[in-house]
């Protein structure tokens, strides 16, 4: 079982930054891949970002490319979300997620674990 955790956001101006951070327990963190979603209200969870097990592959959502970096620190058992550039669009509550595979996905059912989230809001 792995509990992730995510922490960092909160409310912020149009054009600001905040780095959101998600905390996994357990010891095989280094080998899953990671990924970023987000739900505004009354949305379907949408894909944000994506890094594989090792860091090497990232891919993100063509609304938050150039502004999102996605990364992980493994010895920390934790992937970070750094957004800058925020627009009133990216509004949502923020969930990582962990595939037990290794491998980076798109779509929310390809993961295994999921965080409870983070408010990300962001004032025009």
């Amino acid at each position: 079982q792995v509990q992730l955790a995510e922490s960092g956001g909160g409310l912020v101006q149009a054009g600001g930054s905040l780095r959101l951070s998600c905390a996994a327990s357990g010891r095989t963190f280094s080998t899953y891949g990671m990924g970023w979603f987000r739900q505004a209200p009354g949305n379907e969870r949408d894909f944000v970002a994506a890094i594989n097990w090792n860091g090497i592959i990232t891919y993100y959502a063509d609304s938050v490319k150039g502004r999102f970096t996605i990364s992980r620190d493994n010895a920390k058992n934790t992937v970070y979300l750094q957004m800058n550039s925020l627009k009133p669009e990216d509004t949502a509550v923020y969930y990582c997620a962990a595939a037990v595979s290794g491998s980076y996905y798109l779509l929310a059912y390809d993961y295994d674990y999921w965080g409870q989230g983070t408010q990300v809001t962001v004032s025009s």
